[in-house]
């Protein structure tokens, strides 16, 4: 104990917050104002979520055209072979492209095949020469032409 505590007297300043007490501060603008400030703020947060959905949406978040992959063959060391769907607006006519991959998920081969119009849902069958064995082969994707 200090001498100070021990003879009941106050204690000198000790040590003080940081950022100062709440007497220290400016008061708060009026209610208005930051009311108006809440609403900018919602503005801006309304107006970037609205952005973002605009664009998943154009940039292939809503697609109209999809491949999917039925069965593949990759026994061989320089071929792979794909049997894939692909499903689009019958009028429309679309480009896929195909991808053989290894075992480090690099490319050793790739092909684009024509999707005519005329039938909404299409079945394929394709071959593509590979650098190496494939082990899996895909669709990569499909777009509308």
């Amino acid at each position: 104990m200090s001498s100070n505590e021990a003879d009941g007297a106050p204690a000198g300043p000790g040590p003080r917050p940081i950022l100062g007490t709440p007497d220290e501060f400016t008061p708060r603008p009026n209610g208005r104002s930051r009311f108006v400030m809440y609403i900018v703020v919602g503005l801006v947060v309304a107006l970037v979520a609205g952005g973002w959905g605009y664009v998943m949406v154009a940039f292939k978040g809503n697609p109209q055209v999809s491949g999917e992959v039925i069965t593949f063959d990759v026994s061989e060391p320089t071929v792979a072979k794909i049997t894939f769907s692909v499903h689009k607006p019958a009028d429309r006519a679309a480009t896929c492209r195909l991808q053989a991959v290894d075992t480090d998920h690099l490319e050793v081969g790739s092909r684009e095949v024509d999707v005519p119009s005329g039938k909404a849902d299409v079945a394929f069958k394709e071959t593509l020469k590979t650098t190496s064995q494939a082990t899996a082969v895909s669709v990569q994707y499909c777009n509308l032409v």
